[in-house]
């Protein structure tokens, strides 16, 4: 832009005037462009030393300077031409002058003898130390105006520190003794959670998926006597700060249709030898500590796992007046499409078998239609699993 353009422009002008003509340390350079017109050099912003940076970028890629790993800027050959063709005679005169001055002095040095040359040898260590300091602090500044450069051009750096942060979290916590860690939003480092109000149809990868990955047991609870689902379940989480995550984010998100509950659920006393539980997925009540990965819903069986893109049901436990119309209705009542209905008859006799298969017209409305696997349908809960 105009600003970079002129900013290149001085910094041009700068070097030529600057005592050999041909090249300047970093800040030195810097300091002198942008307070060329009079202002402090603690009154330089931030935006100035950005547009000052673009500046030597550009002349950089137009092969006007080059910036060497020591902080020095140096004007390239056709530049230092160009100077040369545009200066009078009387200054090439003048230079010239100057430099067999310089040549003449040099050399009256060295005859000077030992101690001439030791005080010369010192004024160099001096100078060259100077010299390294300034570099140092060039790049230091230059690395400051990196770090506020990279924060303002990558919209992505809060996401690529909020990954690595997740990362660096996870892996402190693999630790055991960091597990029930506390952190915020989480005081007492809690690791289980109870969840309500869950769909019947849930199932152990369904509700892991939900929850992020991070759940390790799952305890669905149900009737004692029955083994009916109450839509509820405790669930350990990985570590603490994944347990504050998830109840900050995840209470009342919506879980196949229906608004999940989540509540902090520390373990009591007593419970310390049977939580968390001796499986990955166990069903409460008769048959505690028993794998299953869904938590069904009738009490009359547990559904399966669900196959990938699942868009068929079958039904059981049926009453013998059930008919299409009134199984169409029954599933439309949670907004779930049936596209087809086959009931299963006794081959010998030809009497209905009191159960069947209903497709879907996709996955969606079979997981919906799944949602009622025990309730009532005409005075009868049903019973549904998935098919294939």
């Amino acid at each position: 832009d105009d600003s970079s353009s002129s900013l290149a422009t001085s910094i041009i002008a700068t070097i030529r005037s600057s005592k050999n003509g041909k090249s300047m340390d970093l800040k030195e350079l810097r300091t002198a462009v942008l307070t060329a017109d009079g202002a402090a050099e603690a009154d330089v912003d931030k935006s100035s030393k950005k547009l000052f940076k673009s500046a030597v970028k550009l002349l950089e890629k137009d092969d006007k300077v080059s910036l060497s790993s020591d902080g020095i800027v140096k004007l390239s050959k056709s530049e230092r031409n160009k100077d040369d063709d545009d200066e009078p005679k009387s200054e090439k005169k003048k230079k010239k002058k100057d430099k067999d001055k310089d040549k003449k002095r040099k050399r009256e040095s060295k005859e000077n003898g030992a101690e001439s040359d030791g005080d010369d040898d010192e004024d160099e260590k001096n100078l060259k130390k100077k010299k390294q300091t300034s570099i140092e602090e060039s790049q230091d500044d230059d690395e400051e105006e990196n770090a506020a450069t990279n924060e303002e051009e990558d919209p992505q750096n809060d996401n690529t520190n909020e990954s690595q942060e997740e990362t660096t979290t996870n892996n402190v916590n693999d630790d055991p003794k960091d597990k029930n860690k506390p952190c915020k939003n989480n005081p007492q480092g809690v690791t289980r959670i109870f969840l309500g109000n869950l769909p019947f149809a849930v199932s152990e990868p369904t509700l892991n998926t939900h929850l992020k990955d991070c759940v390790t047991h799952i305890k669905w609870i149900t009737d004692k006597l029955t083994g009916k689902f109450y839509g509820s379940a405790f669930v350990e989480i990985r570590n603490s700060k994944d347990a504050a995550k998830v109840m900050s984010t995840m209470n009342g998100s919506l879980l196949m249709g229906r608004p999940i509950k989540i509540n902090f659920a520390p373990v009591r006393e007593g419970e310390e030898g049977d939580w968390p539980p001796r499986s990955k997925v166990i069903t409460g009540g008769k048959v505690a500590n028993a794998g299953g990965g869904q938590a069904g819903g009738s009490g009359i069986k547990a559904m399966s796992v669900k196959p990938e893109g699942c868009s068929k049901l079958f039904i059981g436990n049926l009453s013998y007046d059930i008919d299409d119309e009134g199984i169409t209705k029954f599933f439309m009542g949670v907004e779930a499409e049936v596209k087809s209905v086959r009931w299963l008859h006794h081959k010998d006799s030809g009497d209905f078998k009191g159960c069947g298969y209903v497709d879907f017209w996709n996955s969606d409305a079979c997981e919906k239609a799944a949602t009622l696997n025990g309730k009532n349908l005409l005075g009868r809960p049903i019973r549904v699993d998935w098919t294939e």
